[in-house]
């Protein structure tokens, strides 16, 4: 199974004081992580991936209820009876058996510790006014891998939230336009809590080397561009 992910998926490995991290690239905000002989998945679904060719997960964890977040078919493709499934209180009602985690949880879960961080918009908003992500309704999450912490942002722009962050060693943030960030959003939340590695995802059709750019005096942040569309 694992060399089927790797075959078609890019791949990096991450060195932790508890062992390697191995982060799987699948695409859009999907990610799919391995440690410790456990398997995580973010947000799978089935549009980008032959779930029934990858690994079954330990853990799932969905930061929204947009269909591109929450995939049920992918969730039945993955589960089995010692799945753990993370996310927040919108998308319970749909998901049988879940654990929800609201804003500012930190729950252990599998042997890791995970905190729910906001994700929501300021600016960008659907023609009615509302928000394309409300405050209070989807989740980035922090997990804790050995001494690492990875930040997987979700759907959101620059918060205040997320910029309050420290000793975020990873982090993946999203730049899709109108439903994210720009990457001028996307360089300036960077610059507040300065992860050591940062890679752009969830990006769409956004010109990624943009970051570079924006970012290219910010010697402390390494940039990683990942296919991730």
């Amino acid at each position: 199974m694992q060399a089927v992910a790797q075959e078609k998926y890019e791949t990096d490995m991450i060195k932790t004081s508890a062992g390697n991290l191995e982060i799987t690239f699948i695409g859009h905000g999907t990610l799919m992580f391995k440690f410790d002989g456990k398997v995580i998945h973010i947000d799978p679904w089935t549009q980008l991936a032959d779930y029934r060719q990858l690994p079954k997960a330990d853990l799932i964890l969905m930061t929204h209820e947009h269909m591109d977040h929450l995939d049920l078919k992918a969730l039945e493709i993955l589960r089995t009876e010692k799945t753990v499934v993370v996310c927040p209180q919108v998308c319970a009602a749909q998901v049988t058996g879940a654990t929800v985690m609201r804003n500012g949880d930190v729950k252990m879960m599998k042997g890791l510790e995970i905190k729910a961080v906001a994700a929501y918009n300021i600016i960008h908003k659907r023609d009615t006014g509302q928000p394309f992500h409300p405050k209070g309704d989807g989740n980035g999450y922090i997990l804790t891998f050995g001494d690492r912490n990875v930040y997987v942002a979700g759907d959101t722009e620059n918060i205040p939230e997320m910029k309050k962050l420290k000793g975020i060693d990873i982090a993946f943030l999203p730049m899709n336009l109108p439903y994210t960030m720009t990457p001028e959003m996307f360089a300036d939340a960077a610059k507040a809590f300065k992860p050591k590695i940062l890679y752009p995802y969830h990006y769409g059709e956004t010109d990624t080397s943009k970051i570079l750019g924006l970012l290219k005096d910010t010697k402390e942040i390494e940039v990683r561009i990942r296919k991730l569309k």
